[in-house]
């Protein structure tokens, strides 16, 4: 099923409906689909890489639109929509567990949640179930996501196909480095300087 998925996402890329396919992608897989719009993105961009500007912009914002689905889904229908989401996903214990440490740092976490492959619609749902801040929340999906999106967007454009084999075989190292460096960067500011 998965790969139906897949294949049926990377198809959308070769169509004149490929924008709204993008859009609609990146909206849904901020709260319930497992395929990232990145699959779309990448063709897209390498297709013609003069728009990608606008490719990462509709990725970013559809995929905030829909963040904000996953914020009403984990607020307002948790029990009957949002733990068969996150049972899907085999994290439907991890809420308990987190919630309270959430509420604390939960910003944090929808930030690296936005910028790396772990699945971003859990963060989503979290975030509404725990009612973490909804302007910090809409912050860092922002910032998040849009980093994630123009960064990938921009290095296609620079760099065109011999970057989309880099970036899909080290996409999760190369955000994970990212956002060590940007936290560590927030620790030195408040304790060293």
């Amino acid at each position: 099923m998965l790969r139906r998925l897949y294949d049926w996402t990377m198809s959308l890329a070769a169509t004149r409906h490929a924008e709204k396919g993008l859009a609609g992608v990146s909206f849904v897989e901020s709260s319930v689909f497992p395929i990232p719009p990145d699959v779309l993105l990448i063709p897209m961009v390498l297709a013609e890489p003069k728009r990608w500007m606008r490719y990462a912009f509709i990725c970013t914002l559809a995929s905030i639109l829909g963040a904000l689905l996953g914020y009403v889904i984990g607020a307002y229908l948790y029990e009957t929509v949002g733990r068969p989401i996150l049972a899907f996903y085999g994290k439907e214990h991890a809420f308990e567990q987190i919630a309270e440490w959430y509420n604390r740092w939960g910003g944090w976490g929808v930030l690296f949640a936005a910028v790396t492959p772990f699945p971003y619609k859990v963060l989503t749902i979290f975030s509404g179930a725990t009612g973490l801040n909804l302007g910090v929340f809409v912050l860092v999906s922002v910032i998040g996501r849009g980093l994630r999106f123009f960064l990938v967007a921009w290095l296609l454009y620079r760099f065109g196909e011999p970057i989309r084999h880099f970036i899909e075989k080290n996409l999760g190292l190369l955000f994970t480095l990212f956002m060590v460096l940007l936290i560590g960067g927030f620790v030195a500011v408040r304790y060293v300087f």
